[in-house]
């Protein structure tokens, strides 16, 4: 009988986007181009947050946490990205795959309940915006910021240490262009119930708790915006929160209709389109939804 963690298979071939020959370089231009983009942003928000006066505030924090989250999971899958554009399929080792996972994982679980945190942080400074600086305050958003990071990469852990006891043997390529969960799990000759059942259980905290905290949040504000009779304090109310609501939007949209939609025949590509919006597009456009729609950003911008 083979031991439980005997690993019959060394390396992953992740065979990304096949077909590509004659617009490889235009593509990998493009993604590249992206990335950079991407990694300027971001990098620009959490120095103009560190740095300007104007944004010592605890919505401009936590937006700042949101692009160093945006950072690592970009970090994470674009470099592999690039590789699979440019060579057509690449090797990686088992351990690397699976730690390619993780911190994708990890990151991306931080931002649903980061999500969560800043819906929080709107319905107070909308619901009850006398007692906003006594609730937010500078140790209530430390508890809120270190939670979802432990929580992120804690659980993370659990469900890494569960997949090493896993074997893999004979097949050994993924149809992707990142080391996703499922494709991994495919990819296991052990039975993986136990694993699907535990990470369905780890889903519930980080993905459809935060969710209803949002939807709750939302209900609450919508009340009180519905409540205010002038149109302009509605506006200036609705302004506070309209970035965030579209950055919830777009990530929980992606996120149903990769991981929640029912899988087609014909959905491969669909799904790879998919995840590329999740991990190459929405650190992009992150940035961009809160500093087009933040008067104080454009202001710390000029006094660079």
């Amino acid at each position: 009988m083979p031991q439980k963690n005997q690993t019959l298979v060394s390396e992953i071939v992740l065979l990304g986007f096949q077909n590509l020959h004659n617009i490889k370089i235009p593509l990998f231009s493009l993604f590249l181009l992206i990335y950079i983009m991407t990694v300027w942003e971001n990098v620009l928000i959490i120095v103009l947050v560190s740095s300007s006066r104007n944004l010592e505030s605890p919505m401009y924090f936590f937006l700042q946490q949101l692009s160093l989250s945006d950072l690592l999971g970009s970090t994470v899958i674009v470099p592999t990205l690039l590789q699979t554009v440019l060579n057509g399929d690449i090797r990686v080792s088992l351990v690397g795959c699976i730690s390619q996972w993780y911190f994708f994982s990890a990151s991306d679980s931080f931002q649903c309940v980061l999500l969560a945190v800043m819906s929080y942080d709107r319905y107070v400074a909308i619901c009850i915006p006398l007692r906003y600086s006594s609730i937010m305050s500078h140790r209530v958003c430390f508890i809120l910021i270190l939670t979802p990071w432990a929580l992120g990469f804690g659980l993370a852990v659990i469900t890494v240490n569960l997949m090493g006891t896993l074997q893999f043997c004979n097949q050994n390529t993924i149809n992707h262009f990142f080391c996703d969960f499922v494709p991994l799990l495919e990819l296991s000759c052990s039975d993986t119930f136990l694993l699907k059942i535990e990470a369905f259980f780890l889903s519930v905290p980080m993905i459809f708790v935060p969710f209803i905290l949002i939807t709750v949040s939302y209900v609450c504000i919508a009340h009180a915006i519905l409540k205010i009779v002038s149109n302009t304090g509605r506006q200036k109310a609705f302004s506070t929160c309209s970035s965030h609501l579209a950055v919830v939007s777009i990530f929980y949209g992606t996120i149903i209709a990769i991981y929640v939609v029912p899988p087609r025949k014909e959905s491969e590509t669909i799904s790879k389109v998919l995840s590329l919006l999740y991990t190459v597009g929405i650190p992009l456009v992150n940035p961009l939804i809160y500093s087009l729609r933040s008067k104080d950003i454009k202001e710390a911008l000029k006094m660079i």
